[in-house]
């Protein structure tokens, strides 16, 4: 049944005021992006804080590292495939519809009841499940890395739970165009886990330059405290949407119950949604466990050596993610919820309008965010991870510089994602995740047949910026048959083309700055975190600005109109 046919999504003129609650105006996409990237960029900063901290407890490399960071992403790749994709391209479109439906409120209830109910279910079992779960994901560790794992894995697991009701609550608010507060939410986890670990750093120092390999030493007060505080954090981002939802006058009431609630026509997405993330989160389990056998090798050599694995990974795709999370995300989430009102309208040139929009806008900022990420692996990675002293450093920028060949797809495949899901068409999305995932896998499979296993994970970056560009090109195709054959595919290329020469002349610069300034040798290794952390700040500043500058006069001499979009809020800011 399409979701023209359910009677409980038409929505009624008629309906007494007090039906749902009311949906603010919308504020435009200049707005709520910078409201979103503000609350964002708060977030991160806190992370950064919470990051660094994490890797001068913990160390990047290591016996402990290369546990507790299979440990603590298992409930975001649980969410993922259990909860995150289905949530997205279900909830957010049934939510619109339910707040333009008679029984606006009943149908609310019971969506958020029968998710929450179901993803405490799949926590429960999941949690139980701990020891295999951590075997599953993990390749070469010891017996004894394995145990301190599924320890670990006991205390973060129940994340899963939370993140859920974080994603809940949040799809909420984004429905009703209340952007700030999911954005501003992380803010409560970064300052328990600040605390925390800080708590942690007074009472048992810092980690080694090698890490933690000695597990003899490791004891259960240390294991409470770590992985206790990574818990706690998720508990209070999610707890804290409540407040914003209770002002704004909503209540949920637990309400079980699948009848009248649109989920006949969803479900259909739903499970090819499902199955889409179980697959690209089967490529991740493929890289988690190649990464992981790289750390192990290096932490079991006699004596130690440095070898980049999954914990040199998350630190470079932290970074890799930063841009993405400030501007891409702020931007596709202002415009999802006005590109699923259009679909469901079918207006499908409003859809192509918001699209293109929003590939041009982002395009702008994610070219010029490939060039700097390229250039200024080095320096980024010691001002924001400054614990990882040299040899991290050394380890983490490689991977950083491959994996940043995928941000400009990274950007268009999440927004192209979103508009399938607005025409709940999941089924188009899991058959474009097959191709891509393959080609992962396949650059996995090469660099272990092929390279030394010091490569293994700058490998598994560019494995990764590729099947992106496979996922963002396979999604063009798919919806220039969607939107009636045309996609403004002309403006867009030209943006693009534009952009990137602006980028590698800015580069360019940015570059010779860089070896005037002296390179990695400038860096302050072995001076302390701090020193460390000030050098990779002013040597990232000066290139920085010597790049952005010459970006920006190119593009004005190139007439890139997108750019105004792209400034106007923050300006309008600045002189307010």
């Amino acid at each position: 049944m399409t979701a023209a046919a359910d009677p409980a999504s038409e929505p009624d003129p008629g309906a007494a005021a007090g039906s749902s609650p009311a949906q603010p105006p919308s504020r435009g996409l200049g707005r709520n992006s910078i409201v979103m990237a503000a609350g964002t960029a708060a977030s991160r900063l806190g992370g950064l804080v919470r990051n660094m901290m994490l890797v001068a407890a913990i160390g990047s490399v290591g016996s402990v590292a290369i546990t507790f960071d299979v440990a603590n992403k298992l409930p975001n790749v649980l969410f993922a495939i259990l909860a995150g994709g289905a949530l997205n391209a279900v909830l957010v479109p049934q939510i619109v519809k339910a707040f333009r439906a008679r029984n606006a409120q009943e149908r609310i209830d019971k969506l958020l009841t029968v998710s929450a109910v179901g993803i405490l279910a799949v926590t429960a079992v999941l949690t139980g499940a701990s020891a295999w779960v951590v075997l599953l994901y993990t390749q070469g560790l010891s017996a004894e890395e394995l145990a301190l794992g599924t320890v670990f894995a006991y205390w973060c697991i129940p994340q899963l739970f939370f993140y859920g009701l974080y994603t809940l609550l949040g799809q909420v608010l984004n429905a009703r165009e209340q952007f700030g507060p999911f954005m501003w939410a992380p803010v409560a986890n970064n300052v328990v886990s600040v605390i925390g670990f800080g708590v942690f750093l007074a009472v048992f120092g810092t980690a080694p330059a090698l890490g933690i390999n000695d597990l003899d030493e490791w004891d259960t007060p240390r294991t409470v405290l770590l992985a206790g505080t990574a818990t706690l954090g998720i508990v209070a981002q999610a707890l804290v949407l409540l407040v914003p939802l209770l002002r704004s006058g909503f209540r949920w009431h637990f309400r079980l119950g699948l009848r009248g609630i649109g989920l006949r026509s969803a479900g259909t997405v739903a499970t090819w949604t499902l199955a889409a993330v179980v697959l690209e989160q089967a490529g991740i389990l493929f890289l988690t466990r190649v990464a992981s056998e790289a750390g192990a090798a290096g932490a079991a050599a006699t004596p130690p050596v440095a070898v980049a694995g999954n914990g040199s990974y998350t630190q470079a795709l932290l970074i890799y993610l930063l841009p993405h999370s400030l501007v891409t995300v702020s931007i596709a989430t202002a415009l999802f919820t006005g590109i699923s009102k259009a679909a469901q309208e079918g207006d499908t040139d409003r859809v192509r309008g918001d699209l293109s929009l929003g590939l041009r806008t982002i395009g702008v900022f994610t070219v010029f965010a490939t060039a700097a990420l390229t250039v200024l692996a080095a320096p980024a990675t010691a001002f924001i991870v400054p614990t990882a002293g040299e040899e991290g450093t050394a380890l983490i920028a490689p991977v950083l510089v491959a994996l940043s060949f995928g941000l400009v797809p990274l950007g268009g495949m999440a927004l192209m994602k979103w508009v399938y899901y607005a025409y709940e068409d999941g089924r188009s999305v899991f058959w474009i995740t097959v191709p891509s995932t393959s080609m992962l896998v396949i650059g996995l499979i090469a660099a272990q047949l092929w390279l030394p296993i010091e490569m293994w994970v700058i490998a598994a970056g560019a494995s990764y910026a590729l099947s992106n560009w496979i996922t963002v090109l396979l999604r063009t195709r798919g919806l220039r048959t969607k939107l009636n054959g045309r996609l403004d595919g002309g403006r867009i290329l030209t943006l693009h083309a534009k952009a990137l020469v602006a980028a590698v002349l800015a580069g360019l610069a940015g570059w010779g700055v860089y070896r005037l300034l002296g390179g990695f040798d400038v860096l302050s290794f072995g001076n302390g975190w701090v020193l460390t952390m000030l050098s990779g700040l002013w040597v990232s500043a000066l290139c920085g600005v010597v790049m952005l500058a010459v970006y920006v006069l190119l593009l004005r001499l190139l007439r890139v109109q997108e750019l105004d979009g792209l400034l106007r809020p923050v300006l309008a800011r600045f002189r307010r």
